[in-house]
């Protein structure tokens, strides 16, 4: 049997934390901020008032920097805000 890409499948704390530790801190950091961003970006719906455009195109800048970061260490970790989380 295959594990379905498209169902995320929770893990332990204790394997996460033994994933994290072998990865190096810039990418766990970015890996949060990139979480963060694209939460972020999804609680702004249109119509955009003039600050809420400047506060989506802010997270989205922020979860571009965090791909950056990601995608240089392994394209795979790549969060995009259009798909789910």
């Amino acid at each position: 049997m295959t594990a379905s890409n498209l169902v995320p499948v929770p893990i332990p704390d204790g394997v996460a934390a033994l994933i994290g530790s072998c990865m190096p801190l810039g990418i766990l950091q970015a890996e949060i901020d990139a979480e963060c961003a694209a939460r972020e970006v999804h609680l702004f719906r249109a119509p955009f008032c003039p600050e809420d455009q400047a506060d989506r195109e802010h997270a989205l800048a922020a979860l571009a920097r965090a791909n950056k970061v990601l995608a240089a260490y392994n394209p795979g970790l790549v969060l995009r805000h259009g798909r789910g989380y």
